[in-house]
């Protein structure tokens, strides 16, 4: 199965997983005609959306492919922040499993400024089990056989604090609903990541980050390989790493 990263940051996130058979989208945070360019403008093959909130940077696309036709699958709080209307809209309920196409879905509390928000655990025979975490300062939880992590990292507590010492709101609103480097590393070493094979780093910012020093300390401290997610980016993800 491929994983193919349409946006990754605050001007837009999505994500797709796909082989010959179906597609799962993740976040719809740009134009949907972005995602069915990625598609070939062949829908066919999507089985669902998965939306984490509803702040626009996630979910912007919503609306247009909704009325493409595509279902889309999202927490009430959520569904209620959108604030538009669909039978085509999934009420999913945290910490209970769902399907879509062949992908067993679990959804989990987060901690960010919206009103219901989520991260997921995704199974799948090829993939085996894929978490995404985005858009939270904190995971209480702790997970198991976990093949293939995508995982915020979004700003360095010392280049936020250099840039924005003299933006106290915008410092203050970041550190309180965003996955610092320093809480990404720590998650991962709390977590038995024995059968990881890719981690891929997501929604880091466009002015508080340092992809490369990222990239170069998630290595290291988990000797796993390790992505950036950049618009365009397109690879190999199973339950081994070849």
């Amino acid at each position: 199965m491929k994983l193919t990263v349409i946006g990754s940051g605050s001007k837009g996130n999505c994500y797709i997983l796909r082989d010959s058979d179906e597609a799962l989208i993740i976040e719809c945070g740009v134009p949907f005609d972005e995602v069915k360019k990625a598609m070939n403008y062949d829908l066919k093959t999507v089985c669902g959306i998965l939306v984490t909130h509803e702040h626009k940077d996630h979910c912007k696309g919503v609306p247009d492919a909704l009325t493409a036709g595509q279902e889309v699958f999202a927490t009430k709080g959520t569904i209620d922040g959108l604030g538009i209307k669909s039978h085509r809209l999934n009420v999913i309920t945290i910490n209970v499993h769902f399907y879509v196409g062949n992908f067993k879905v679990i959804p989990f509390k987060v901690m960010h400024d919206a009103k219901e928000p989520c991260g997921f655990f995704i199974n799948h025979t090829k993939i085996g089990n894929l978490l995404f975490i985005t858009d939270t300062y904190y995971v209480p939880n702790r997970f198991a056989n976990v093949n293939n992590i995508m995982i915020e990292s979004n700003y360095c507590d010392k280049i936020i604090d250099s840039k924005e010492k003299n933006n106290r709101f915008v410092r203050d609103r970041v550190i309180q609903s965003h996955m610092s480097l320093k809480t990404c590393k720590e998650f991962l070493a709390a977590n038995d990541l024995t059968k990881v094979n890719n981690i891929v780093l997501i929604h880091l910012s466009d002015s508080n980050s340092d992809a490369r020093r990222f990239k170069k300390e998630i290595s290291e401290l988990t000797g796993k390989n390790v992505s950036i997610a950049e618009s365009g980016l397109t690879f190999d993800i199973g339950i081994t790493p070849y």
